[in-house]
């Protein structure tokens, strides 16, 4: 360094200067790529936000010819992911395009809510009528019992697995009785109430023969509603036995053999050999994270109170 920079005091001004520059510069430089990585993080939560709310569609470009799909997994209830509701949007999402060959109906479900099923039964029909050139088939994998096969009854034609579960063709009511247990404690039951059988069933007093009557007259009703359904779906295919509407189960292979179903294959086996249409576009309507919640919290609040009031649910399976 020479003397005279060593002296300059404008020299050593200028050297501060540009360390000052090269500071800021690089505080500058720092804070855009924070921001940077910043918005990256938020587009990914909105992202994941669009997805789990269900608004980014999941069917935007379709084969010109498929078969579609609706599935109905789990217990059929109102506010369950198998509700008429969801089930019938499905339907009629899957009828409603003109490139649909065919309809599979893959049914999973142990049963449930007879209003629900007889909805989507009646929906079923509707379409089919509607729609008379595209046919629908229900293929079953594990179980197909009660509500499931009431639904399955509207079907051109059932498909199983020679393991699948089907039938259960019966309805229940079920619920619990306190009276031995409140005597052991002490516990004295004070129910009041207008109307002589506004205390229907309860279960913290002891059960009248009146009302079991009743309550058995009211499932005889739904059974025989059920039991016409079949035997009108099934036609005569159908090759009825004592045992066939006493809520029995049977593997897959006899229940062809009963005529309550017609044939094994799987859906990849109906949509390529019975549909001819290869390419599987599922219309299955999916809940969106506050949907699920919702439910979820209306579900559990409704059975606490149907518990707590001691009234058993009514379920054909």
């Amino acid at each position: 360094m020479s003397e005279q920079q060593s002296g300059d005091p404008q020299w050593e001004r200028g050297v501060l200067e540009k360390l000052a520059l090269a500071a800021i510069q690089e505080q500058r430089r720092a804070r855009q790529w924070g921001m940077f990585f910043k918005m990256l993080v938020l587009l990914y939560l909105f992202m994941l936000l669009f997805i789990g709310m269900g608004w980014l569609g999941k069917r935007d470009v379709l084969p010109a010819s498929h078969t579609a799909l609706v599935d109905i997994s789990g217990a059929i209830g109102a506010g369950s992911p198998a509700s008429a509701d969801n089930i019938i949007a499905g339907l009629q999402a899957a009828f409603k395009d003109k490139n649909t060959k065919g309809v599979i109906l893959r049914i999973n479900s142990p049963g449930g809510s007879p209003v629900q099923a007889g909805y989507i039964y009646d929906e079923i029909k509707r379409l089919r009528a509607k729609h008379s050139e595209t046919p629908l088939y229900a293929v079953v994998e594990d179980i197909c019992a009660s509500g499931g096969y009431y639904i399955a009854a509207a079907a051109d034609r059932i498909y199983v697995d020679k393991a699948s579960i089907i039938g259960s063709i019966g309805v229940l009511m079920d619920g619990f009785g306190f009276t031995g247990t409140m005597e052991k404690l002490g516990v004295e039951r004070r129910l009041l109430a207008a109307g002589r059988n506004k205390g229907f069933l309860d279960p913290f007093s002891p059960i009248q023969e009146e009302q079991r009557a009743h309550a058995e007259t009211m499932l005889n009703d739904i059974h025989q509603q059920f039991i016409t359904v079949v035997r009108q779906g099934r036609g005569k295919r159908l090759k009825e036995t004592p045992e066939m509407f006493s809520g029995l189960l049977w593997v897959g292979q006899k229940s062809i053999d009963l005529g309550l179903a017609d044939a094994l294959g799987s859906l990849e086996y109906v949509a390529r050999e019975v549909i001819k249409a290869e390419n599987i576009v599922d219309y299955t309507q999916q809940e969106n994270i506050a949907e699920r919640f919702a439910r979820r919290f209306g579900a559990a609040s409704a059975e606490a109170l149907l518990k707590l009031g001691g009234i058993g649910s009514l379920n054909i399976r």
